[in-house]
């Protein structure tokens, strides 16, 4: 079975329906799914679906887990997300939020494994993709960011959780996002993770992998265009890469442009398998394995 080790069936764009888009994923192999949280709500809901499950295995058996965190992007501003999805908007307003320590560390608390629970901090990260403007310039953002992202650190250090890493530049892409985490990482001496949805160079990634993390991909790299993220698939060891959604958004190919779900997640394998030339069930098997590892799951999936 697969893993779908980050995506957002707590957000709006599934409202209701996400009994179904679990069902649907695990009538395509998917055996687990992380739903990770973006601020306190999303949090929240993503630690009380993970209860849900746990509590109603008879509805089918796939396993939901959470991650708590709170996504640097809501840091700065109040932020009005939009996305079309099968020629349908989805848009919501998220307001700025100040990150409390004791109140996240206090849900990350409220659920735990092996049952279902939460199994990592995050999303967290560094993000200055069009967030400047007349009140906030690119170096008050990334001292605020960058602080958050430490506290996160220090939340995943004691409660000895994985971090989950975003990061997005500005979109010149001028300010090696990447390589400023790792500064932060090394500083803080904290090296349990995944790098989630990695669109950087081959380099930066082996940066991340020998200090000790996972480097996770989307369905970016199904795309075309995106021969940079398939070198990086090509080159690295399998036994380090997570296979994830960001569900709902990123769609792999062939269902580019529709809401991305969890059982979409396969697609994602099946181009790593043909990028790196191995058969289907070894990716299969490798990915879940690294899974199982990182974030300590019960076993068998």
């Amino acid at each position: 079975m697969f893993i779908d080790t980050h995506a957002h069936l707590n957000f709006e764009a599934f409202s209701d329906e996400y009994d179904e888009v679990i069902k649907r994923a695990f009538d395509n192999n998917v055996g687990a799914i992380i739903n990770v949280g973006s601020n306190y709500a999303t949090s929240r809901v993503a630690t009380r679906m993970a209860h849900e499950y746990e509590k109603h295995t008879d509805k089918h058996e796939c396993k939901i887990y959470a991650a708590v965190g709170l996504h640097p992007i809501h840091l700065i501003k109040d932020v009005v997300e939009s996305s079309i999805f099968d020629g349908n908007e989805y848009a919501f307003k998220t307001k700025q939020e100040v990150f409390d320590y004791e109140k996240y560390k206090k849900l990350a608390q409220s659920s735990n494994p092996p049952a279902g629970g939460v199994v990592a901090i995050g999303e967290t990260g560094i993000d200055l993709f069009r967030l400047e403007d007349d009140k906030h310039s690119i170096k008050d953002i990334i001292k605020l960011q960058s602080s958050v992202f430490r506290q996160h650190i220090k939340l995943a250090k004691e409660l000895d959780l994985p971090l989950i890493i975003h990061s997005r530049d500005d979109a010149e892409g001028k300010y090696s996002v990447y390589d400023l985490m790792l500064e932060i990482i090394k500083k803080e001496k904290y090296y349990r993770g995944v790098v989630h949805c990695f669109v950087g160079t081959l380099a930066q990634a082996k940066k991340y992998i020998d200090l000790g993390f996972y480097i996770g991909f989307t369905g970016i790299v199904t795309f075309k265009n995106a021969t940079e993220v398939q070198n990086v698939v090509k080159d690295i060891n399998l036994n380090k890469i997570l296979i994830e959604t960001d569900s709902p958004f990123l769609a792999p190919v062939p269902y580019r442009g529709k809401r991305n779900e969890p059982a979409y997640v396969v697609e994602v394998a099946k181009k790593i398998a043909e990028i790196k030339n191995v058969p289907f069930e070894q990716v299969e098997k490798q990915t879940t394995e690294n899974a199982i590892k990182l974030f300590v799951f019960d076993k068998p999936i």
